[in-house]
């Protein structure tokens, strides 16, 4: 019997031997993450990304030619192979579906696809969580923007929004008043000539466009609801209290009000959501809530509603610390982050290239230096958020945190493009700040200092007004053939800058800045020999 017994064993192992093996299936790597941006500009893609790699944190991006750039909408399909290939060896997915739907930020304002071809897509997630089940799924996507003008769009809007932005916007911002409170005689009177005034198809290709937009969005919330995705953001890109932006966000919002604000929010801004996704990525997979302290300078403060926002600052604050997965604390001794943003008094937002931006200082700005100053001397892990101009730093501000050597004492700092951005983008590199060594901190803020303060607030409005004297065809929005001039240009001057207002970094005189998208609004920093705090540093121990 015992024999037989055996004999059987033997041959149910040759048999097992003879079976095909199959592929091992992909196990998730610890602490990798797969991130889609929504297009390939550096501040979306390459310095997002690198926060996370600051961490230690593995990332996996897109190459750049499958995402969407400034001529180039992107391919949905190539990214989508691209993420489904990937999706296996990730603990967390971050998506823009700005990208996956339509190819890019820019892609959803101009893309000819179809409904049915955009709700294939739409579809197509719900089946990627079916094949990932244990896979964190984070969304986000646009609320498309409503630009004040065409010169305000910067040609990232159909053609006709140069000749009629500014007639579109006024038409929207009174359907919006329309529709919360109704119009004056005089405003029904300007509703009705601008209803006369627009091509009809110019504004019905426009709107056209949004309503695919605001299905997507709504099926996305769908998703949500029914557990396909850990969080989802609808981010309002440029708007105001009275737009298109603002009256599609209202509805969204209402749509997806069950879900409340622990898996879904229709939130002021776009730019920063990403990195606000990766971080509340983070802060899941490590178990962290992170405690965020807010103070304001003095006068509106809190009450601040910036240029290119519907809502009070505070508001707008309060959305992103839920969205990165932290929490409001009243006492700064309980906090993981304080969080100090600079408003001007009067509640205004001026541009950076404004002349009240010329290092001299104004009302509010020693009072809220000294309160930087005292939060670092209490030893409390801070981070600014520079708000006082849009689209760069504050010179004043700036000129005082230098000469008190308090630059590299911050934890994070951004004071780039729109208030929320700076206000997301600190909030989600102060929250992460906690896990990552001095080093990759310092780094971190010298990228910021190095595009906000030196770049935005101070070179890029040069050159601006320099672009006539320089030799080829071209502009601030399609620099062309100038472009190789700029670059240089820009180079020399970035150099010049960090070596008068920076530490005497070596590397910084190997620093490249090339503009990809053609244009000055935005550009690219590259350092060509590897950054290492550690030699200077060791010389001065007090920085």
């Amino acid at each position: 019997m015992k024999q037989k017994l055996f004999a059987l064993f033997l041959g149910l192992c040759v048999l097992l031997a003879a079976l095909p093996v199959s592929a091992k299936a992909p196990v998730p790597v610890k602490n990798r993450l797969l991130f889609v941006p929504h297009d390939n500009r550096p501040i979306s893609d390459e310095q997002t990304a690198d926060t996370i790699k600051k961490l230690g944190w593995d990332i996996l991006v897109p190459p750049d030619e499958m995402l969407g750039g400034r001529e180039q909408l992107g391919n949905p399909e190539e990214v989508w192979q691209w993420v489904e290939q990937n999706a296996p060896t990730a603990e967390a997915a971050v998506l823009s579906s700005d990208t996956l739907l339509y190819g890019s930020l820019v892609g959803s304002r101009k893309h000819d696809y179809t409904q049915e071809q955009i709700e294939e897509r739409v579809a197509r997630l719900e089946a990627f969580k079916k094949a990932n089940p244990k896979l964190k799924i984070y969304v986000f996507g646009s609320i498309m923007r409503t630009p004040r003008s065409g010169e305000a769009s910067g040609s990232m809007e159909p053609g006709y929004y140069q000749s009629y932005g500014s007639d579109i916007f006024r038409y929207t911002s009174l359907t919006d008043k329309r529709e919360l409170e109704g119009l004056t005689r005089r405003e029904q009177k300007e509703y009705d000539f601008l209803t006369r005034l627009i091509p009809k198809d110019a504004l019905a290709d426009w709107l056209s466009r949004r309503n695919k937009n605001f299905a997507a969005s709504s099926e996305l919330i769908k998703l949500t609801r029914q557990g396909d995705f850990d969080y989802l953001v609808l981010g309002r890109d440029d708007n105001a209290p009275y737009s298109q932006t603002h009256m599609e966000s209202r509805h969204l919002a209402a749509a997806g009000a069950d879900l409340g604000p622990a898996k879904f929010q229709a939130i002021a801004g776009i730019d920063e959501v990403g990195l606000l996704m990766l971080t509340r990525a983070v802060n899941d997979l490590t178990r962290t809530v992170p405690f965020v302290y807010v103070r304001y300078n003095w006068g509106r403060g809190a009450n601040t509603v910036p240029s290119y926002s519907d809502e009070p600052i505070s508001s707008s604050i309060h959305d992103h610390v839920v969205a990165a997965g932290g929490m409001l604390v009243t006492m700064p001794q309980k906090a993981d982050l304080v969080l100090l943003v600079n408003t001007n008094p009067d509640g205004r937002t001026y541009e950076a290239n404004d002349r009240r931006n010329d290092g001299t200082l104004r009302e509010g700005t020693k009072y809220f230096a000294d309160i930087v100053s005292e939060s670092v001397a209490a030893g409390y892990p801070t981070g600014i958020g520079d708000i006082a101009f849009a689209n760069g730093a504050d010179n004043a501000l700036m000129e005082v945190l230098k000469n008190r050597g308090l630059l590299f004492k911050l934890r994070a700092y951004a004071g780039w493009n729109t208030a929320t951005n700076s206000t997301g983008f600190v909030l989600a590199q102060g929250m992460l700040s906690m896990k990552m060594t001095n080093d990759a901190r310092d780094q971190l803020l010298l990228m910021r200092y190095l595009d906000d303060w030196a770049y935005q607030a101070n070179i890029r409005p040069i050159i601006g007004r320099q672009l006539g004297w320089l030799r080829g065809t071209g502009a601030y929005t399609s620099l062309d053939t100038k472009r190789p001039a700029v670059e240089a240009r820009a180079t020399r001057m970035m150099r010049r800058f960090a070596d008068e207002n920076l530490p005497p970094f070596d590397e910084l005189r190997y620093l490249e800045i090339t503009f990809p998208w053609n244009r000055m609004f935005e550009a690219k920093y590259d350092l060509t020999k590897p950054f290492d705090f550690s030699e200077y540093k060791a010389s001065h121990p007090d920085a």
